[in-house]
C-alpha cells in the first residue's frame, strides 16, 4: 500500500486517486531567466522518481510542469542579454530541456507557459472581483486573505500569528498586508489588455489558472519545493478553492533544499552551481544518484567531495551489473540443482525495495536495499565453486532483469553498450595478451612485473579484477570516458 507525506494534512496517508488507475500530477517549475541550477534538479529528479514509481505500480499518470515566462526579472534580463524576453524565455527553456536529459529525467508530458494562458488568468481574476474575493485598485487586483475562511490551512498557521511575523513592504492600496497580487498593472505597450488596463499576471495566479485548466478544479498531486509552502502554495489553494468552490489538491507534497554551507541553494542569494558547471566534473547519473540518497523531504548539503563519494558508490552497483553480465556470458554447464535459496533473498530484496518506495517514497532506503540486493548477487556468483548452469542461467538472467528494472524506476542507467565498443575492437585481444602476461608472471612470482601491467592498464582506463572464476576486465568509468552521461 502506498502512503503519501501530506503537507496539508501533516500525516502520512494513503494514496488513493481520484479517477481509478489515474493520476493527475502538477509540479512547479521554472522561471526561465537563467540556467537551472541544482536545487531545480533535485526538484526535477525527486519528483521524476515518484512519477516512475506511481507507473511502475500501473498508473496512468498525466505529469504537468510550467514555465514562468513573464515578470520583471525576464525582462531585465533580456535586456542585459540584448534578447526579447520571449527569445531569452525560449533560449532558457529549451536550456533546461537539455539539461535534465544529462540527469535522465522524463520531461513533463505539458509544459504550461504563462504567456499562452493569459485569457485563462483573467478569465479567474475577473471570477474573484465578482465574488468578492479580490479587489482592483489603480489598475492592480488583490486577492483578500481575509475574505477566505480557510487561510493558512497549508502553512498551519493563522492570519494573527502572519500578520504578527510579516516582513511586508508597505502598500496603502492593500486592505490587509497579506493580500496578494492578482494582477499587476505596467506601462503601455509591455503588458496585456485586461477590463484593469495593461498589466501582467501575479506570480501566484499563474499556477492556478493552468493546472486547473488542464487537470480539472479538483486534482491528485500538486509538488514543488518546500520553499513554496508559504506564500506561493498557500496562495494557491486561497484563490482555487475560492474561484472554484472546490478542494484545490488532495496530496501536497514537497521536497527539501539543497544547502551550501547550511544555507538553501538559491540565485537570488548567489550561492548555487548551475547544473552545466556541475556536469563538467560529474556525471548526470551520478548527480542523480547523490541527490537520490536522501528522503525528498529532508534537506541535503551540497559539496564536490559528497559527490565523489557518491561516485564510488555508484560505481559498486555498476560493477556488478558488468559482472552479473560477464557471468551469463559464461559456458553452461550441465544441469545442476537450483539455487532456489539465492532467489529467493532476490525477490526479498525486490519487495523490501517496492516497500522502501511505497514508504513516501523513500529513495534514500531503496538506495540501501539496491546495495542488499548487489551483495546478494555479489556472494552468489563470486563463490568459489560457482558454474553456470541451465537452471541457474535462467535464475540469474531474471536476477538481471529485476535489478534493472528497480535501477530503472530511480532513473539508474547501468549500460554496457560501451563496453562491447571497446571489447570488439583490437583492444580485446590485446589487452588479453598483457593479462595473460601478468599471469605468467604471477605463477613466476614476479609480482613486480605483475602489479606494473596492473597499474599501467589502470591509467588507460581499464580494471583489472582477479576472481575466483580468473582474471576479468572492464573499462573504468565508462560514462566519463563517453564525454558525459
Amino acid at each position: 500500500m502506498l502512503k503519501v507525506y501530506n503537507t496539508l494534512t501533516g500525516e502520512k496517508e494513503k494514496f488513493e486517486t481520484i479517477e481509478a488507475g489515474k493520476v493527475k500530477m502538477y509540479v512547479c517549475g521554472l522561471t526561465v531567466q537563467n540556467y537551472s541550477h541544482i536545487g531545480h534538479i533535485r526538484s526535477a529528479i525527486n519528483y521524476d522518481v515518484i512519477r516512475r514509481f506511481l507507473e511502475y505500480l500501473g498508473y496512468e499518470v498525466d505529469y504537468i510542469s510550467n514555465f514562468t515566462d513573464i515578470n520583471e526579472k525576464i525582462v531585465k534580463r533580456a535586456v542585459e542579454e540584448e534578447l526579447t524576453p520571449e527569445e531569452l524565455a525560449d533560449k532558457y527553456a529549451n536550456a533546461f530541456l537539455e539539461d535534465i536529459r544529462e540527469f535522465n529525467i522524463k520531461p513533463a508530458d505539458k509544459y504550461l507557459r504563462v504567456s499562452e494562458n493569459v485569457d485563462e488568468i483573467i478569465e479567474m481574476v475577473t471570477t474573484l472581483i465578482e465574488k468578492d474575493y479580490a479587489y482592483e485598485v489603480n489598475g492592480n487586483v488583490y486577492f483578500s486573505v481575509e475574505s477566505f475562511e480557510d487561510y493558512g490551512k497549508l502553512s498551519g498557521r493563522s492570519l494573527d500569528e502572519m500578520q504578527a511575523g510579516a516582513r511586508i513592504a508597505v502598500n496603502e492600496e492593500k486592505r490587509n498586508p497579506l493580500d496578494f497580487g492578482l494582477w499587476k498593472k505596467v506601462e503601455a505597450g509591455e503588458g496585456w489588455d485586461s477590463p484593469w488596463g495593461e498589466g501582467w499576471p501575479g506570480w501566484h495566479i499563474e499556477c492556478s489558472a493552468m493546472s486547473m485548466k488542464r487537470l480539472g478544479a479538483t486534482f491528485d498531486i500538486h509538488g514543488g519545493g518546500v520553499d513554496l509552502i508559504f506564500p506561493h502554495h498557500e496562495n494557491e489553494i486561497a484563490q482555487s478553492e475560492a474561484y472554484s468552490g472546490k478542494k484545490f489538491v488532495n496530496y501536497w507534497l514537497h521536497n527539501g533544499t539543497v544547502n551550501l554551507s547550511g544555507e538553501k541553494m538559491s540565485k537570488s542569494q548567489g550561492n548555487f552551481f548551475t547544473s552545466r558547471e556541475v556536469l563538467k566534473e560529474f556525471s548526470g547519473q551520478e548527480v542523480r544518484y547523490f541527490l537520490l540518497s536522501r528522503h525528498y523531504r529532508s534537506p541535503i548539503d551540497f559539496s564536490y567531495e559528497k559527490l565523489e563519494e557518491a561516485k564510488i558508490s555508484l560505481e559498486r552497483i555498476k560493477n556488478t551489473r558488468h559482472q552479473l553480465d560477464k557471468v551469463l556470458n559464461f559456458d553452461i554447464a550441465a544441469a545442476a540443482e537450483e539455487n532456489n535459496e539465492f532467489f529467493e533473498e532476490v525477490i526479498l530484496k525486490k519487495n523490501s525495495f517496492v516497500d522502501a518506495l511505497s514508504d513516501d517514497f523513500n529513495t534514500a532506503e531503496a538506495i540501501g536495499v539496491l546495495h542488499d540486493l548487489v551483495g546478494v548477487i555479489n556472494s552468489y556468483i563470486n563463490q568459489k565453486d560457482f558454474t553456470l548452469n541451465e537452471k541457474n542461467f535462467a535464475i540469474l538472467e531474471e536476477t538481471e532483469e529485476i535489478f534493472l528494472e528497480l535501477a530503472e524506476i530511480l532513473g539508474l542507467k547501468f549500460e554496457l553498450e560501451a563496453a562491447y565498443e571497446v571489447k570488439n575492437t583490437l583492444a580485446d585481444p590485446l589487452i588479453s595478451l598483457l593479462l595473460d602476461l601478468r599471469e605468467k608472471a604471477r605463477e613466476n612470482k614476479n609480482w613486480e612485473e605483475a602489479d606494473l601491467i596492473r597499474d599501467r592498464l589502470q591509467e588507460i582506463g581499464i580494471d583489472v579484477i582477479d576472481t575466483p572464476h580468473g582474471t576479468e576486465w572492464e573499462i573504468n568509468n565508462i560514462e566519463e570516458n563517453k564525454g558525459g552521461s
